[in-house]
């Protein structure tokens, strides 16, 4: 479609720029005020319509990509409507588009499950490799642990596949926005070994951690929330890395063991607010996959992770995973 023939699709009365994530409006200031209010309102549009309806959500990132398609959000934004639509060829282009305009690394896991979908795991895996992981944040590392272990499984590798998820992240004692995907992909790889046993408690634990994840943030539920930070190492990193202002970033409240779901949080003691240091913890080995899933509730109260992502689930792996990765403009 050439630029002339495309009609930007109607905004409603209620989309407002205000709308849009104050970090994505922030990339927007190079913009003229008239048009950087309706490329907002446009990405706006894209993040609400994103699971309802993907097609209508990728015109309006169209309608922002032709008013500032030198903007990295908004070409990200492209990208990640592109991808929910399986149009994996323009995604790609778009990410890599993305990531010469940002320097950025964090969208690298959905680039490398683009050429997946273009049936190019070699491809997939080699883009994973062309990255140090540790300088990754921990929720991109893991991403990219998950779409490497497809790229394994697509390979007909399925013991590398499991090796590729055996990370630090892999713990059975706590719970972070990115565990349910992890465990639910070992479970699934373990499942493609016929190792039927191993993959039910794998799977019984993605469960247990979506719960605790939910109820840690059902509203209502907590009067207060202490947040914390966790930055998980590789083991060849010996320094912890800062976190930056991204999609990613992790913002993780504590709740209690992912035993029973009824029994999954306690009414706090309101305490005056305090705030607190960011909490680094030493990442713990992944335990071996034999190991039932009723190991946990003998382990300390889980930490839980929450993350108010733009477009909610994850983007990566196959039927394991739903949706996005994430993006910081329509999410």
């Amino acid at each position: 479609m050439r630029d002339d023939d495309f009609v930007p699709p109607h905004l409603p009365d209620d989309v407002a720029p205000e709308d849009l994530d104050i970090g994505a409006r922030a990339q927007l200031k190079t913009l003229t005020k008239e048009n950087a209010e309706l490329v907002a309102k446009h990405m706006a549009m894209a993040s609400r319509l994103i699971d309802e309806d993907p097609e209508l959500a990728h015109q309006h990132a169209l309608a922002a990509s032709r008013r500032a398609g030198r903007i990295g959000v908004v070409r990200e934004t492209l990208a990640i409507t592109a991808y929910q639509l399986g149009d994996f060829a323009l995604a790609l282009r778009e990410l890599r588009t993305y990531r010469r305009i940002t320097g950025r690394d964090d969208q690298l896991p959905l680039m490398a499950d683009c050429e997946r979908g273009l049936g190019r795991p070699e491809k997939a895996l080699e883009l994973a490799r062309s990255v140090d992981a540790s300088t990754l944040e921990t929720p991109v590392r893991v991403e990219l642990a998950i779409v490497k272990s497809g790229a394994r499984l697509d390979l007909g590798q399925k013991e590398a596949a499991l090796e590729e998820l055996r990370i630090p992240e892999l713990r059975k004692d706590k719970a972070f926005d990115y565990s349910p995907a992890l465990f639910a992909s070992f479970g699934g790889v373990l499942e493609e070994l016929g190792r039927d046993e191993e993959a039910a408690e794998w799977f019984e634990l993605a469960d247990r951690a979506i719960d605790a994840l939910e109820d840690a943030l059902r509203p209502g539920e907590l009067e207060e929330m202490v947040i914390t930070t966790e930055r998980l190492e590789s083991p060849v990193d010996e320094e912890a890395a800062e976190g930056e202002d991204e999609p990613h970033d992790e913002a993780q409240g504590e709740a209690d063991s992912l035993g029973d779901a009824d029994d999954a949080l306690e009414e706090p003691v309101v305490e005056e607010p305090v705030v607190e240091e960011p909490v680094v913890e030493e990442p713990a080995p992944a335990e071996p996959e034999g190991e039932s899933a009723s190991a946990i509730e003998s382990e300390a109260d889980m930490a839980v992770a929450g993350d108010d992502a733009l477009f909610g689930d994850a983007l990566f792996g196959d039927d394991l995973i739903e949706g996005e990765e994430r993006s910081e403009g329509t999410r």
